[in-house]
């Protein structure tokens, strides 16, 4: 085989495998959009939502646990100065 029809073949390879590539991911998309379409239709009730976290305020935290975190900040930054 001459080069020029070794560049051509191997030119022909990669645009067949770039369409089957883009063929597939085509088909991956219009799947998604008809397994969410089909999602949102059948599944109708909503979920259900967690009671939300209240955060600890410093009001809750003790006496002892704000002089133990005071000095654990103290420390961090002495030891990074």
């Amino acid at each position: 085989m001459q080069t020029s029809q070794l560049l051509l073949e191997g030119v022909e390879i990669m645009l067949f495998g770039m369409g089957s590539v883009f063929v597939f991911l085509v088909l991956l998309i219009y799947c998604i959009r008809l397994m969410s379409f089909l999602t949102a239709r059948f599944v109708s009730e909503p979920a259900a939502t967690p009671a939300p976290i209240r955060a600890a305020s410093a009001v809750d935290a003790d006496a002892d646990t704000l002089a133990a975190i005071k000095a654990a900040i103290h420390l961090h930054r002495a030891r990074r100065a």
